[in-house]
């Protein structure tokens, strides 16, 4: 057995549970926890609702696009979409008249479940940011922002 000089810690920590990328990792895994119960209740997914909000934001997305936005694989947000065209709350032609994408559009019904799940949705998020000062809710974004951005090469 070969000795190994320990690794230092990229700041000062006494165990794994005060890195960063735990923190978020924990802050990540409350809010999806919370979120999957909560939308329970409106018989929507995570990836699901991710989906749902981005189409209203951004109307015909195709499935890459939606894959990216909702941080699943394109075979996942083929998944996805499947349930969501099942149940009535997208369309999606099968064929389209140039390229190979296939804009992605919500019907009444998705529209309605959106609008519904999104307040339950909202309330999740508003009861994490109450817990720290307005002041430092902007320093809290952009620092998460500057972080993702030093990953992203």
């Amino acid at each position: 057995m070969e000795d190994r000089a320990p690794v230092p810690s990229p700041h000062p920590a006494k165990d794994v549970t005060e890195h960063v990328g735990y923190r978020l990792k924990r802050a990540s895994a409350a809010l999806r926890s919370a979120m999957d119960k909560a939308l329970r209740e409106h018989d929507l997914t995570v990836p699901q609702y991710s989906c749902l909000e981005l189409l209203d934001e951004q109307p015909g997305l195709s499935n890459a696009d939606l894959a990216r936005g909702t941080f699943v694989t394109r075979q996942s947000a083929n998944v996805v979409l499947r349930g969501l065209k099942d149940a009535g709350l997208i369309t999606r032609p099968t064929t389209t008249d140039h390229g190979r994408a296939l804009p992605v559009h919500l019907t009444p019904a998705g529209q309605q479940r959106l609008h519904a799940a999104r307040s339950t949705v909202y309330a999740i998020e508003e009861r994490m940011i109450k817990s720290i000062p307005v002041r430092r809710l902007t320093a809290l974004l952009a620092d998460l922002d500057t972080m993702t951005d030093a990953l992203e090469y």
